[in-house]
């Protein structure tokens, strides 16, 4: 790409009126910009919300290409919002954005870590997202046809469910769209059990990333905004999820379940029937995210290439990194090695102190080792 490429390191409060402008014409002229992640509307909210947020404005020969909103932890530099932020990259004309490797060597620092990037990026570790698109003519219906057809055991398996859970705790409800914050607050609280019961990070337990979520579902804007979804069973919740939509783009977010309801997949029953009320209302795309389930496959009919990426600056920093990933991969082998970098990158993302980074890496270690172990007695 031809052109001096530069960079200009402002506050997201800092964007003016065009510049907004700019922003999400950028992101609405770019299939693969269409997450409302990519949207200035996150990127501000975020920015208030997380700590030791900032802008990074690339220009070439003058001319501005790029905006990529940012958070530093320490000498790290990450997406504003990780680990809350699944998509990221920077937002611009195709053509003329910088790549992942520009970006991450004009804004320094000792690592620049993406999981969720969109965009030219060489190197790091190739991902797919899943969406679900729902047809303009025949809508829900023709899509539930389809896959009904693609894999009609799982989705017969799915209805027989929805019947025997019906039968056994009482009628039905799902309720979408809806923004109450107790209701989020139900369905945070249902998570942190999850990640204590599982032995994750709490994502939670920092405090700003559960105001990032009122934050997001407090914005009015109607093209714009999040919402939690809500399947009740015999009026008492079975299952909830929270979303985040923007144009034609629903994207599943945080999804909650009560556990001794597993047997019945209420998850899978609140995502059909979202899909069905979102259709109605509207949405084309509805977003999965990245990697994960292999459930996503039974509902997914389209897929973007996404990367992850951890770009070190040269010298001692990036020699022990390589250092501790080879040990790691000594003692467990790679798949643990790379578990426990992506459960670093998250405690990292989420604490600010240094006494919760280290909690969180004593309980991301013991938790990887376990499972390795338990992989090396069945073996």
């Amino acid at each position: 790409m031809s052109g001096e490429l530069t960079i200009e390191i402002r506050s997201l409060e800092s964007l003016t009126g065009e510049e907004r402008a700019q922003w999400n014409g950028w992101a609405a002229a770019d299939p693969d910009l269409a997450s409302p992640y990519f949207r200035v509307e996150f990127a501000e909210i975020a920015g208030r919300v997380s700590p030791d947020s900032a802008l990074a404005v690339f220009r070439r020969d003058g001319a501005v290409v790029g905006y990529y909103p940012y958070q530093r932890r320490g000498g790290a530099i990450l997406p504003v919002a990780a680990p809350m932020n699944d998509y990221h990259g920077v937002i611009g004309p195709k053509a003329m954005r910088p790549s992942l490797g520009e970006a991450a060597q004009l804004l320094g620092g000792a690592r620049f870590s993406v999981s969720g990037w969109v965009g030219t990026a060489s190197g790091g570790v190739s991902g797919e997202s899943f969406r679900t698109t729902i047809p303009e003519e025949g809508g829900y219906d023709a899509w539930y046809a389809a896959r009904r057809q693609a894999f009609g055991k799982y989705f017969k398996d799915k209805e027989r469910a929805r019947r025997s859970m019906a039968s056994e705790l009482g009628e039905l409800e799902v309720q979408i769209g809806l923004r109450d914050p107790a209701l989020l607050d139900e369905l945070i609280e249902l998570k942190r059990e999850q990640y204590r019961r599982t032995g994750r990070h709490d994502v939670f337990a920092c405090g700003w990333t559960a105001d990032l979520l009122h934050a997001l579902m407090a914005h009015e804007q109607a093209d714009f905004g999040a919402s939690v979804a809500v399947l009740r069973a015999g009026g008492r919740i079975a299952a909830m999820e929270f979303s985040l939509h923007a144009g034609q783009r629903f994207h599943f977010w945080f999804p909650a379940y009560v556990p001794a309801l597993a047997r019945c997949a209420p998850g899978i029953m609140l995502s059909m029937e979202t899909i069905r009320q979102g259709a109605d209302l509207g949405y084309r795309d509805f977003d999965y995210g990245f990697g994960g389930e292999t459930y996503k496959r039974y509902f997914c009919d389209t897929v973007q290439p996404v990367v992850e990426a951890t770009i070190l600056k040269p010298g001692l920093g990036a020699a022990l990194n390589g250092a501790g990933a080879a040990a790691l991969a000594l003692a467990g082998g790679e798949q643990l090695a790379a578990s426990v970098r992506r459960r670093w990158n998250v405690i990292e993302a989420c604490e600010i102190s240094t006494a919760g980074r280290l909690k969180g890496a004593a309980l991301a270690t013991r938790t990887a080792l376990s499972k390795a172990a338990g992989r090396w007695a069945a073996a």
